[in-house]
């Protein structure tokens, strides 16, 4: 079964694509534009023009899923071309909840020595 966990890696296709594309389509985007490779354990994530469309493509051991998410109404908001072309699964969840994940921040790592 297809499952979005915390290790798997998401990448982000910048340019929006013709919806048109499938499966085919878009693993030879994954190739030739990305240069990766589409059989890899990690989801490609892609968008139309208008933002309101997002397919995820994904291999899981002896076949691709396809994943689309419609908007009625909304717009995603796209990350900017600054951002990193990865994403951690839970930016990919807020993505697609239409949070802005370009002004999200955490808290900064830190490593203590001892307490108090």
């Amino acid at each position: 079964m297809f499952r979005l966990d915390e290790r798997l890696m998401v990448y982000l296709h910048r340019a929006p694509v013709d919806f048109r594309l499938n499966i085919n389509g878009l693993a030879t985007l994954v190739q030739q534009a990305l240069g990766l490779d589409p059989f890899a354990a990690c989801v490609y994530v892609f968008s139309n023009r208008r933002r309101n469309r997002v397919k995820i493509l994904g291999w899981d051991l002896n076949g691709f899923w396809l994943l689309l998410k419609r908007l009625e109404e909304d717009r995603f908001i796209w990350p900017a071309e600054t951002a990193a072309p990865t994403l951690t699964v839970e930016q990919l969840h807020w993505l697609l909840e239409g949070i802005d994940i370009g002004v999200v921040q955490r808290h900064p790592q830190r490593v203590y020595q001892h307490v108090g």
